[in-house]
């Protein structure tokens, strides 16, 4: 049998392991998910926001509530 110290230490060693392999894996399905590129980012950045109607208050439905509620439909 190990004697203490050395059990903790390849507990260690294990968790660090099993930590680092995690963290590939993490990394490597971040890269397979094809993130958004630079010049659609770009392209996204520059659309105008709709001009806000500061006199009307309340509730408003827009482009961002149409598809929120065509989603919770399905």
């Amino acid at each position: 049998m190990k004697p203490a110290s050395e059990q903790v230490l390849s507990r260690r060693k294990a968790l660090a392991g099993a930590t680092a392999v995690g963290a590939v894996a993490a990394v490597a399905a971040v890269a397979s998910t094809g993130i958004v590129s630079a010049p659609q980012q770009t392209a996204q950045a520059q659309a105008q926001p709709e001009p806000v109607d500061h006199d009307q208050a309340g509730y408003r439905v827009t482009e961002h509530i149409k598809r929120y509620y065509s989603t919770a439909r399905t």
